[in-house]
């Protein structure tokens, strides 16, 4: 959820909008060759192409999905996330498929990879504790705001689902300890959106995505890999 101290998710109309501008920027991108974003060329995939992820820890699900996208081309020369909800964590690729950083992050607190019918238009407080969830599956993504007008990563907008800095405003869920913890279970509390360090996301998700949409790949947990993205090409 687009999470705020004061209120639930961000308007229908302002939702619409993103989507619209998010929708026209890949259609126009699926039309011509593959730009970074200081325009060079992005070098063409390759079969036996993987990501790297510099020595940081990733489960081999993550490896999986990262590798495919670099194979594949998946992400259309534009910045991507893999969201790992198994291993709480986040890893920010930029448009030429380097890793620029990765990162423990806080989750929806219930289990699944599914979003509750209507969840998007429904105020926090009427979010039962099983519905959540962080939902699995490619989401096209681009920065806007939430109504506080904080800058955001809207990651899906009809169900108003965010990645956005870690907020500490109630005091007793907290968060910036549980973002520290060492147990995934203890990262589980969010009402669905996707909590980062306050540097992280300034330093890291901002930037990527400063001007541009990029894609977000949500790992499933309930689920085998190749039922939320069939499209990867089995194991050999």
């Amino acid at each position: 959820m687009g999470e705020l101290p004061n209120g639930g998710p961000t308007s229908g109309r302002r939702r619409l909008g993103l989507v619209v501008l998010g929708v026209l920027c890949l259609v126009s991108l699926a039309a011509s060759p593959a730009y970074a974003a200081d325009g060079a060329p992005v070098a063409s995939p390759t079969a036996t192409a993987t990501a790297d992820f510099l020595g940081q820890s990733a489960s081999d699900d993550a490896r999986e999905v990262a590798n495919w996208v670099v194979r594949s081309g998946d992400n259309q020369g534009l910045p991507f996330i893999i969201v790992d909800k198994k291993a709480t964590r986040v890893f920010v690729f930029d448009d030429r498929a380097n890793l620029r950083g990765a990162t423990t992050a806080l989750l929806g607190l219930a289990v699944g990879d599914d979003s509750a019918p209507g969840v998007g238009d429904r105020k926090l407080a009427d979010i039962r504790p099983e519905e959540r969830t962080t939902p699995a599956g490619r989401f096209v993504a681009s920065l806007g705001l939430n109504l506080a007008g904080q800058d955001i990563l809207w990651v899906d907008y009809d169900t108003a689902l965010a990645l956005h800095r870690v907020l500490d405003a109630r005091s007793s869920q907290h968060r910036l300890e549980r973002l520290a913890a060492r147990s995934d279970l203890s990262r589980r509390i969010t009402f669905g959106c996707i909590n980062v360090p306050v540097a992280f996301y300034e330093d890291v998700v901002r930037p990527e995505f400063q001007g541009t949409v990029g894609v977000v790949y949500i790992l499933p947990e309930t689920r085998p890999i190749r039922e939320v993205f069939p499209v990867i090409a089995p194991v050999a």
